[in-house]
């Protein structure tokens, strides 16, 4: 990757002096309903009456951390602001769509405020974006409407509605759900607080439709969810009413305590493995891997390193059973010791992996060793022992059962 044709200015202070700033584009993701969100802005400088190019991202959780991560490059590398993106938002799984200044401007102020009712102190260089925040945009019925429509993803079906309605809820977002719930119904208490008394995450959802002796349509649900704070599981049935791609009625009917074995039964399902040996070294094999997956996410463990591909998008969302890691395409883990496991949780998508790493340069150093197929996930089992071969962890777990 050349970089020689940018140029860095040192601190933050100087980036947010320039007054010569000229506004070029900006783009949300459409994933504020999965409760997290991408920012980019694009800026033209001025510096020394040579123009630069800024570029900023903001990553933004709307259950924990307001304003979580901020980046910012100046250059006219591309490969480098690509770069940024996929390691920022690559496992996001939304389409970019174009904001204005004062729409972006907008958002990130409103970023801040939630950051401020979270208690949680806004990223570092604060004062590269401090210039965004020193006059308050009034927000209108109109930009409410157009950020709103820009970052949240357009609405297939109920089952999809339903899914959103109960991350929301038991993320214990507000403004989230203010998204997708009827004002009307909200204000009369019809849609009724469903969540626990922590924040949740929903691992898994089950919907049924059933059409009611007056004709409606309602839809139970049954939702496991982790409870935050207490390391908790509970499974929680609910009933919800919906009108035109709005959730218009809700009810809590039960919620009660889930033991481990019965989650592993309710997150079980098949995952393919593909085991090869490396004949690179690992800090080679590494920078390999880095080039073919590009956006995957990579996270390094004591044995190895771990590197996850997300799909596209989050059209997991629009089925009657949604599952939490359903955004996942396909796993790699790359050991210290010679070898790559690679899983994924259907054939099609073993099957793309593998094809992915043989049509790569990496291809010609891989020897497939072993495949196998699993009625439960193991490879994180794997990546978080202590076994140096896959092999032997296998044994190991068949000599314990």
């Amino acid at each position: 990757m050349n970089r020689s044709n940018f140029t860095v200015i040192k601190g933050g202070s100087q980036i947010s002096n320039h007054q010569d700033r000229r506004f070029i584009s900006a783009y949300v993701t459409d994933t504020r309903l999965m409760g997290v969100v991408g920012l980019h802005l694009h800026w033209e400088l001025l510096a020394e009456g040579m123009p630069l190019n800024l570029h900023q991202f903001f990553y933004f959780d709307a259950e924990e951390y307001g304003i979580d991560d901020y980046k910012s490059y100046i250059g006219d590398d591309s490969a480098e602001v690509l770069s940024i993106e996929e390691s920022m938002f690559g496992s996001l799984g939304g389409r970019k769509n174009s904001l204005t200044q004062r729409e972006a401007k907008y958002l990130i102020q409103d970023f801040c405020r939630d950051s401020q009712l979270l208690g949680v102190p806004l990223p570092e260089p604060k004062s590269e974006y401090e210039f965004l925040l020193r006059e308050p945009v009034a927000a209108d019925s109109a930009l409410l409407s157009a950020v709103s429509e820009k970052m949240c993803v357009e609405l297939q079906s109920d089952h999809e509605l339903v899914h959103y309605f109960l991350m929301r809820s038991f993320g214990k977002d507000k403004k989230g759900l203010s998204y997708i719930c009827d004002f009307k119904s909200i204000d009369s208490g019809r849609v009724q607080d469903v969540s626990e008394p922590h924040c949740a995450t929903l691992c898994r959802n089950m919907v049924e439709e059933f059409i009611n002796a007056d004709g409606s349509i309602s839809y139970l649900s049954e939702s496991l969810v982790e409870v935050d704070r207490i390391n908790q599981y509970r499974l929680v049935i609910t009933e919800i009413f919906t009108n035109n791609k709005r959730v218009t009625a809700a009810r809590r009917l039960s919620s009660f305590t889930v033991s481990m074995q019965e989650v592993a039964m309710m997150l079980s399902r098949t995952e393919y493995v593909t085991v090869f040996e490396v004949l690179s070294p690992p800090e080679e094999s590494q920078r390999s891997l880095e080039q073919v997956l590009g956006a995957a996410v990579e996270s390094m463990h004591e044995n190895g390193k771990l590197f996850v591909l997300f799909h596209r998008n989050n059209e997991h969302v629009n089925r009657r059973v949604f599952r939490l890691n359903d955004d996942i395409q396909s796993l790699f883990f790359l050991t210290d010791f010679g070898q790559m496991i690679v899983a994924a949780y259907t054939l099609p998508a073993i099957w793309e992996a593998e094809r992915r790493l043989q049509k790569s340069p990496l291809g010609m150093l891989l020897i497939p060793t072993a495949k196998f197929e699993f009625k439960e996930p193991v490879l994180f089992d794997f990546v978080q022992s202590d076994y140096e071969d896959f092999e032997d962890f296998l044994d190991a777990i068949k000599r314990d059962e």
